[in-house]
């Protein structure tokens, strides 16, 4: 549920981008049994993985703003700019401390770039105007809508799932275990069986 594709409107994006870029040189990484904000990632496929992507994005135009480079199993937080779709960044979920930013001018087009792709776990949307924000998020093809809100906000008693090919096609949390994990039985009982007439 970590925030990979921001998308910002352009008259922000470059104040958005410098404090992007200042908190993620500034997170310590390294191993969790010290004072550190990020460990490792779980494996060496994986840092090859999320490297190949940075990369792969850079290379069809993307500008690296932070990061990008890793020592064994960790990966410095790493802050794209100018990604677009059809790059790595854009289109595939990094499972990395990976942030994407891509700028838009009008709300029709961040929502047409928030549902572009074949995922939507979770999405945030910022705004002064509590309900403008609303209106945006209802457009989008999500499992879970924060408004002010990060997208890795969770309660274990509400239903999560997504949209697409994100989560597990399903949704898990509080009740909607219920319906998940068990399956409904109509049941009857009397003292006695009634007597019918035939």
């Amino acid at each position: 549920m970590t925030t990979g594709r921001v998308l910002a409107q352009e008259k922000i994006a470059a104040a958005l981008t410098e404090k992007l870029v200042n908190k993620a040189i500034h997170i310590p990484v390294g191993d969790p049994l010290g004072q550190v904000a990020l460990g490792p990632i779980i494996s060496k496929a994986q840092v090859e993985r999320i490297d190949g992507i940075v990369k792969d994005s850079v290379k069809a135009g993307a500008t690296l703003a932070a990061g990008g480079t890793f020592e064994g199993p960790f990966y410095r937080p790493t802050v794209l700019t100018g990604v677009k779709p059809g790059m790595r960044a854009f289109d595939e979920e990094v499972f990395g401390p990976v942030t994407a930013i891509t700028t838009f001018k009008t709300d029709d087009e961040a929502v047409a770039l928030a549902n572009n792709g074949e995922y939507g776990l979770s999405a945030g949307v910022f705004s002064v105007d509590v309900g403008h924000a609303l209106a945006v998020g209802n457009k989008l093809n999500t499992g879970l809508l924060h408004i002010n809100d990060h997208t890795v906000a969770d309660e274990p008693h509400i239903p999560f799932g997504g949209t697409g090919a994100s989560g597990n096609g399903t949704r898990i949390g509080g009740p909607a275990n219920w319906e998940e994990f068990t399956q409904w039985q109509w049941l009857t009982i009397k003292e006695k069986p009634n007597p019918y007439p035939f």
